[in-house]
């Protein structure tokens, strides 16, 4: 905190107190003159006013307040906050540090996560037959730990995947627990609903969790990575590359071959146009093959089925191969941690394995 905001803060708390202290004690001390009959000798409409002392029990709640206040400026950081931390301590990763908002609220988090992962490891992973999982995540937490903040540690990275995905047969295990996956599905509604939907359904630009088409794969542990790591997806733009003409005519291919080209009236003359376009290796085939059928190292999708990110409509496909698409999953290890991303990978597994049923 600046010195400019913890003179603020000083001068408004003990300006405020001493404005309040001094009053009372001026009221108290004030005495007017009075009358032989003990009024101040105002009348209002016949009422004469007198002068009786506050009540007792008032001036006790009164000063009891400003005792209290005082006791606030020692145990809190309200006067000169940037030199004084007050007395107040929380408890944060292990540490007695000085109360602030932001530490307690930490201190809170981390008193609530140590008790949803003892009855995560105590019950949900027994329950499921995954106890074994606490190995994994015992050396996953070890790995992340060692961490520094904003470190770009492509080793460590490596290594933190590969325990990642050791986490998957469990996973697997808890998909097929009721109660684990009631608990899945409280979390996606917290976290996940926003742009997937409640009912996991997904939008426009937002994927279809409940079906087994998925742009980095489907099973447990590329769902495990891509919810701690998150995504970054991209598609160039190429009307700069191929004229518009060229996109026209690629996006007439790439409808040709998709599974909604019914109803629509393909130009023979744009599909073979924009097959030779899509078919340079240094075009379209690159990232979604020669095919078409996508490649899920990449995130590229298939563009031969019927299901589509951003809409599969002839104006459409045209408007993305002009402009391309682009689309960011945040990871949400920070946030959560390793057990309910855990937990949320079974649910989501859950539903795209019930559709497949």
């Amino acid at each position: 905190m600046s010195f400019f905001w913890s003179s603020w803060i000083t001068i408004l708390s003990l300006g405020c107190w001493l404005f309040i202290f001094g009053v009372l004690v001026w009221t108290l001390r004030s005495k007017p003159v009075l009358e032989e009959d003990e009024t101040t000798g105002h009348s209002y409409d016949g009422i004469r006013e007198y002068d009786k002392p506050l009540p007792k029990w008032w001036l006790v709640i009164f000063f009891g307040t400003l005792i209290w206040g005082l006791g606030y400026f020692i145990l809190f950081p309200a006067i000169q906050p940037n030199a004084w931390k007050g007395v107040t301590t929380v408890e944060v990763d292990g540490q007695q540090v000085p109360w602030t908002s932001a530490n307690e609220l930490n201190s809170q988090l981390q008193a609530n996560n140590r008790v949803f992962t003892e009855n995560f490891e105590q019950n949900i992973l027994a329950n499921a037959g995954a106890s074994e999982a606490t190995v994994v995540l015992a050396k996953l937490n070890e790995l992340q730990a060692s961490r520094q903040p904003g470190e770009d540690d492509p080793a460590l990275q490596t290594q933190i995947n590969d325990q990642i995905k050791l986490l998957a047969p469990y996973v697997d295990k808890l998909a097929a627990d009721p109660e684990a996956q009631k608990i899945g599905n409280r979390l996606f509604l917290q976290n996940c609903a926003l742009c997937h939907g409640s009912n996991a359904k997904g939008a426009t630009g937002y994927p279809d969790l409940t079906d087994n088409d998925w742009l980095y794969g489907g099973d447990a542990e590329q769902v495990l990575l891509t919810i701690h790591n998150g995504r970054v997806g991209a598609m160039e733009a190429w009307q700069p590359k191929i004229g518009e003409a060229g996109v026209k005519a690629t996006a007439e291919y790439v409808l040709s071959i998709s599974g909604n080209q019914n109803g629509y009236e393909l130009d023979p003359a744009k599909v073979a146009q924009g097959k030779a376009i899509f078919e340079n290796p240094q075009n379209c085939a690159l990232c979604h093959g020669a095919d078409a059928k996508g490649q899920i190292a990449m995130g590229a999708p298939n563009l031969t089925d019927d299901i589509w990110l951003f809409g599969g409509d002839r104006a459409t496909i045209e408007t993305t191969i002009r402009h391309g698409r682009a689309g960011v999953m945040p990871e949400w290890q920070t946030k959560l941690g390793n057990e309910r991303v855990m937990l949320l990978a079974a649910y989501v597994r859950s539903l795209s394995q019930n559709q497949a049923q």
